[in-house]
């Protein structure tokens, strides 16, 4: 893809683009895989309950749980009802090194280096866990990073296998960021944002910034970003 030109010298004083994760720097979806990932090497016996995780997969797919609930209980299933984030986190490191290693689009890391060359803020604002996230944001120079939070009530390091408030997805996502842009004293006004996601569910994300990009689109948002004026690209297989 081409770089976003960027904006005059002399004109806004924040420079912030915004990346959904996903299938957006992601080739595919991650959530799945860390849970997979943590279950084999902690506990394989629970690989065995899979079976259930597609069971709570089809519930929500006939709308009898929402996204909140499937991912409690896919945590649940293959992580365990309560665990300690020590336990986790080097199972959490492992996991990015995978990811980044092996299963990044290049041409978002193009992009991503060319926005933070051009003096941009680096915000990853994803559904995924914090719980791996932030691994993955280390690894690609990502200033801040907003995503779904795990109850902790016990303490820093015990972690409950439910969500900390809603989560970071669509509506609930670009809340966060709201709440972010204001606690770090930006306006749209005084900033140039630039917005990178794949999925239509990002459509409050993409409509505020002033340079929207759908990045290998899903089949919506292919079908709504050339009405909203925002720009295409496949990213799939490109350096």
């Amino acid at each position: 893809m081409e770089t976003p030109s960027a904006p005059p010298a002399t004109g806004p004083v924040h420079r912030v683009a915004m990346y959904d994760m996903d299938r957006t720097i992601t080739r595919s979806g991650t959530y799945s895989g860390f849970l997979i990932h943590v279950a084999r090497r902690r506990q394989p016996w629970r690989l065995l309950l899979l079976p259930l995780v597609g069971l709570a997969g089809l519930a929500y797919a006939l709308r009898l749980i929402d996204r909140t609930r499937l991912k409690a209980i896919n945590l649940r299933l293959l992580v365990g009802k309560r665990f300690r984030r020590s336990e986790i986190a080097p199972l959490a490191e492992s996991y990015a090194d995978r990811v980044v290693a092996r299963g990044l689009h290049p041409a978002a890391l193009d992009q991503i280096a060319a926005d933070r060359a051009a003096g941009y803020r680096l915000l990853l604002a994803t559904a995924s866990f914090h719980l791996y996230v932030d691994a993955i944001a280390r690894r690609l120079g990502i200033d801040d990073v907003l995503a779904t939070q795990l109850d902790e009530p016990d303490g820093a390091d015990h972690i409950h296998a439910r969500l900390a408030g809603e989560n970071c997805y669509g509506e609930a996502k670009f809340a966060r960021i709201s709440d972010w842009l204001a606690d770090n004293d930006i306006t749209r006004e005084e900033a140039h944002i630039r917005a990178y996601s794949d999925h239509v569910s990002d459509h409050p994300m993409l409509h505020f910034a002033h340079e929207a990009v759908a990045t290998t689109p899903s089949r919506k948002l292919k079908k709504l970003a050339p009405r909203m004026g925002w720009q295409v690209v496949d990213w799939r297989g490109r350096r």
